[in-house]
């Protein structure tokens, strides 16, 4: 008669463990980051024009503005825009809230989302992303869940490089952060590209004096 075979899943994992945790004993000394030459690193003549060309490149569009006030002007243009019903404005004084976003505690309740826009701090010329502060979003998901996305930010407030960017955000004011640039996009099937595939179907970057 055939015996059964005695399980060792609790000695494969008694196993892995012990590996683990003399990894985590394991004190590796850090070589550090390189210290890099500022004479070395890209600085642009004109970084606004560098900053519109690449996230143009992206799929993109770059809005220049004189008033906040033009951001509901230039999306009212748009028929997804205009027959919006679910609106969230980090930036009251450019587009109103359809909605009041404070009522929200489960961000799951942001799922028919159609627009997000957002305040950003500063843009990277080099790369075409643009740094939001998390302490401006009531919902981190704000800036993935929605349909489309805006943001606005001063063309004042800018970087050449990432080198620039990383310093700037040293002592970040919150826990969370991140670059943004877009619309979401991939070309993962038959290398066929795709825009909106997993986040925002497009972006609008609006650029205040």
């Amino acid at each position: 008669m055939i015996q059964p075979i005695e399980p060792i899943q609790t000695a494969t994992t008694k196993s892995r463990q012990t590996i683990l945790d003399r990894l985590m004993a394991k004190e590796v000394e850090s070589p550090g980051l390189p210290t890099p030459d500022p004479s070395k690193l890209t600085r642009f003549d004109d970084p606004l024009a560098k900053f519109s060309e690449i996230l143009e490149g992206v799929g993109g569009q770059v809005h220049l503005i004189d008033d906040p006030r033009q951001v509901a002007e230039i999306l009212g243009k748009t028929e997804v825009f205009s027959n919006a019903e679910r609106i969230v404005s980090l930036v009251p004084e450019a587009v109103d809230n359809s909605f009041d976003i404070s009522s929200i505690d489960d961000p799951h309740d942001l799922a028919a989302v159609d627009w997000t826009i957002a305040r950003g701090e500063f843009f990277v010329a080099e790369n075409g992303s643009i740094w939001i502060e998390g302490q401006s979003l009531p919902h981190r998901v704000l800036l993935f869940i929605a349909q489309y996305l805006a943001i606005v930010v001063s063309r004042r407030e800018f970087v050449h490089h990432m080198h620039d960017a990383y310093a700037r955000i040293e002592a970040p004011k919150s826990p969370f952060g991140v670059f943004v640039s877009g619309p979401s996009k991939t070309a993962d099937i038959e290398q066929s590209l795709v825009l909106g595939a997993h986040g925002c179907r497009a972006l609008q970057v609006f650029l205040t004096p």
